[in-house]
């Protein structure tokens, strides 16, 4: 079978490329862990071709981002016929009867949960990305869907670059059954690392090691070092006596950094082009374009203007006249014809898919983009540029990581057109090329499980498997297969610990007495002198009073004790002091034990106690739980927050809206404000009976906050309507122009926060009894319109 796939490859295949695809050939499932663009998607191909080439065998083909999932879908239908290939989004169902069926990671968690008619013929299920598991918001659906899939179905996993692939292996084999372990670290174009310092590309290692590139051995191009000294400047023997007298008088040198538009024309020149220059924001990435723009750059030819042209407006054509002028159209478009774009999650789909598509065929010379297209989208370029090392996290500027960094420079070089790929980071005075150095080389990022269980996922395994089985089932995760490994190794540790401390112990052994229980009082007495000197004039006399008999007291209990009069009482107490410290240590790392083993199904205990005291659970006198009928209404209900929509349709908190009022609350149970968003007050927010609704949501969502809490689990955050009367004006048909003014949203937010609505939605549509069950599809198809209901698939 592999002959004749690779045969139509017409290209011959690497050596972890053959590993994985004869393990798939033999029946087994694969892990396949391996740099950006290595091709990792070759192996995810080759299971849809031995499942095209079996009689009825299916195959799904999972992704964590809709973008993703339409690019892939595309790439199918082009390859097998649309006939042949599905896809599902949760907005989106297209022939989801095919053999070949792409979908995000939650869809199928969800057909697994609901036993749903398309699982049968079920052979390969790919789940690209598979190290989104690490993910703190949505990992914990990659491992619902390992652990639930049927034993027979085999597992394609792809992964990015992992320290500890063969961990994550294991846990697959513990689960899955027989799955090979394939990591490469090895990229497909080599890639040549550059510091931009004035305007000279300075390779960032000593090429003269004769080390392969972007290895740990490499070491630091010495050049680099003293041009980074010097302020950019390689200087000769003079010139470094002049400087040394320009430091001692407090000088510094002068720092030149070139605008982005002479950066590109450098890359121009030297053929380095088409470039990512990947900028942390998106407000960065617009302002780049803006500038470089009103630079006069201009990177295509006339006959790669009209191309881009004729592309932009067929891809356009469903989007209104008066909605691509709101959107920028015409700016955005002049931008494409002279080769420069912005690519963010604050640009409209379209448009994002647009760019992708005009970088793929080369029409595309420069995009500024952020972090998010580092992240599985089909879209190298011949060089990245970094113009900054650190990036906003949400809270504070943190520097990129290893892993960040190995992923947005996994985007240089395009398997067979460029021999190289290159990477450039701006120098930024204080940069120190050795810390750049090395978080080029390092390959320390480790794959971390994010697993917890939530209620939908309790009603769900309790409805399965009853209580023992479902905790059973959670200590299989990952999770928890990562927690027993670090008991492990913490019960390795203390074990030396404690053969520390009998040494200790023996030590400091006194033939005239208990020296521990001497040294204990010593402890005591430091203890208490050093308190009441920190606090002595903040305590009241009583407390002072205290204080004074018992240092009394220990100081005559020190003096009887027998060994106070030990000549080796000193040798003694320093051995007495080391084991109490190292008794502390060994006492922390056995509260450490106690606490992993068994975590995650402690955590269910204490979702399964909420769900009991709320009645979605029923326990009877054996303290064998099944699910009560509010939970088979939650069992449907999947999201952040299951409990909260399940505990508001139970109560009839939204009796009273209408279809544009459920809609804007939908938006305000999705909705997650920014740092920067102010209170609301009464006057925005919509009309009618909705302002009652939120009333009664919040007091619930207050209500839960304070049971999750009492139960030692974390709560949430509380519901914000910032946008609910943009989503409620866009309901009733208002323009797009004024939504977006009155959301403060860009086009892109918008229409991934409406459809997050619509998702909403349309489970309550179908898991709600009247009259909101009605309401959820009338509400559903009045903001699935314009901007948001545009698709490149349907």
């Amino acid at each position: 079978m592999i002959d004749g796939f690779r045969r139509g490859l017409g290209f011959e295949l690497d050596p972890f490329q053959v590993s994985a695809c004869t393990a798939l050939g033999e029946g087994r499932s694969v892990l396949v862990a391996a740099p950006t663009g290595a091709g990792k998607t070759v192996v995810a191909e080759f299971a849809v071709y031995l499942a095209m080439h079996s009689t009825s065998t299916k195959v799904f083909y999972t992704a964590p981002m809709k973008a993703l999932s339409n690019q892939k879908y595309q790439e199918f239908v082009a390859a097998y016929g649309a006939d042949d290939v599905g896809l599902l989004t949760g907005d989106t169902n297209i022939n989801s009867r095919a053999r070949i069926v792409v979908m995000t990671t939650e869809v199928l968690r969800n057909m697994l949960y609901a036993d749903s008619d398309l699982l049968p013929d079920l052979g390969f299920v790919i789940m690209d990305e598979v190290h989104y598991l690490a993910d703190r918001f949505r990992g914990a659906v990659w491992e619902e869907v390992i652990i639930h899939l049927p034993r027979d179905v085999r597992l394609v996993s792809l992964s990015a670059t992992v320290s500890n692939a063969e961990e994550f292996g294991d846990w697959l084999q513990t689960v899955r059954g027989d799955t090979a372990v394939i990591v490469s670290e090895e990229r497909p174009v080599p890639l040549d690392q550059h510091i931009l310092m004035r305007n000279k590309l300075v390779d960032l290692f000593d090429t003269r090691t004769g080390s392969a590139r972007g290895t740990s051995d490499h070491r630091v191009n010495p050049e680099l070092v003293q041009m980074a000294r010097y302020g950019g400047r390689t200087l000769n023997a003079r010139q470094m006596k002049d400087v040394g007298r320009y430091h001692s008088r407090g000088g510094r040198p002068q720092e030149f950094k070139l605008d982005r538009s002479a950066v590109i024309r450098l890359l121009e020149d030297r053929n380095l082009l088409p470039a990512i220059f990947f900028i942390f924001s998106r407000v960065g990435c617009d302002s780049a374009v803006s500038q470089v723009l009103r630079s006069g750059v201009r990177l295509t030819t006339v006959a790669e203007r009209d191309e881009i042209r004729a592309i932009v407006e067929e891809r356009c054509r469903t989007i209104p006249d008066g909605d691509l002028a709101v959107l920028g159209y015409w700016e955005w478009l002049g931008g494409l014809e002279r080769g420069v774009a912005a690519h963010h999650a604050g640009m409209l789909p379209a448009f994002k898919e647009v760019v992708e598509d005009l970088f793929r065929r080369k029409l595309l010379k420069v995009v500024f983009a952020t972090e998010t297209l580092a992240l599985g989208i089909n879209m190298p370029a011949r060089t990245v540029v970094l113009e900054k090392l650190e990036k906003f996290n949400g809270e504070a500027r943190v520097p990129i990581t290893p892993g960040e960094y190995t992923q947005l420079t996994g985007r240089a070089g395009r398997r067979g057109i460029d021999v190289e790929g290159h990477s450039v980071i701006q120098w930024q005075d204080g940069l120190d090329p050795q810390a750049v150095a090395s978080l080029a080389s390092r390959r320390t990022y480790p794959l971390n499980s994010s697993f917890s269980p939530s209620y939908n996922m309790a009603v769900n395994l309790i409805a399965q498997f009853g209580r023992q089985r479902t905790r059973e089932i959670l200590e299989t995760s990952f999770a928890q297969f990562q927690a027993d490994r670090g008991v492990v190794d913490l019960a390795r540790k203390v074990r030396g610990q404690e053969e520390s401390l009998a040494g200790y112990e023996k030590a400091m052994t006194c033939h005239l007495g208990d020296f521990r229980e001497y040294s204990g009082i010593r402890r005591e007495l430091t203890d208490l002198e050093r308190k009441g000197a920190g606090r002595a004039e903040a305590s009241s006399r009583s407390e002072r009073d205290r204080r004074q008999k018992r240092l009394t007291e220990l100081r005559t209990a020190m003096r009887r004790h027998p060994c106070h009069g030990c000549s080796d009482r000193e040798a003694h107490a320093r051995w007495a002091e080391r084991w109490w410290s190292l008794t502390r240590s060994t006492d922390e790392l056995r509260r450490q034990i106690t606490s992993r083993t068994g975590a995650i199904s402690r955590i269910f205990d204490r979702v399964a106690d909420v769900l009991l005291e709320l009645g979605y659970l029923n326990q009877d006198a054996g303290g064998e739980l099944t699910v009560a009928a509010p939970g088979r209404t939650l069992r449907k209900i999947y999201g952040e927050r299951d409990l909260l929509v399940a505990e508001c349709l139970r109560a009839g908190a939204w009796n009273g809206l209408d279809a544009a009022g459920l809609a804007a609350m939908a938006a305000a149970l999705v909705y997650e404000p920014r740092r920067d968003d102010g209170q609301y007050s009464d006057r925005q927010l919509p009309r009618g009976g909705f302002r009652a609704a939120l009333e009664r949501t919040t007091t619930l969502w207050s209500t839960l906050d304070d049971l999750e809490r009492a139960n030692k689990l974390p709560g949430s955050e509380p519901i914000s309507a910032g946008i609910s009367l943009a989503m409620s004006r866009w309901a009733q048909g208002s323009t797009l122009d004024r939504v977006l003014e009155e959301a403060d949203l860009a086009a892109g937010d918008f229409v991934r926060i409406t459809k997050q609505a619509i998702d909403l939605l349309d489970q309550l549509s179908t898991v709600a009894d009247a009259p909101i069950g009605g309401l959820a599809r009338s509400a559903l198809d009045a903001i699935r319109r314009g901007i948001v209901a545009y698709s490149s698939v349907a």
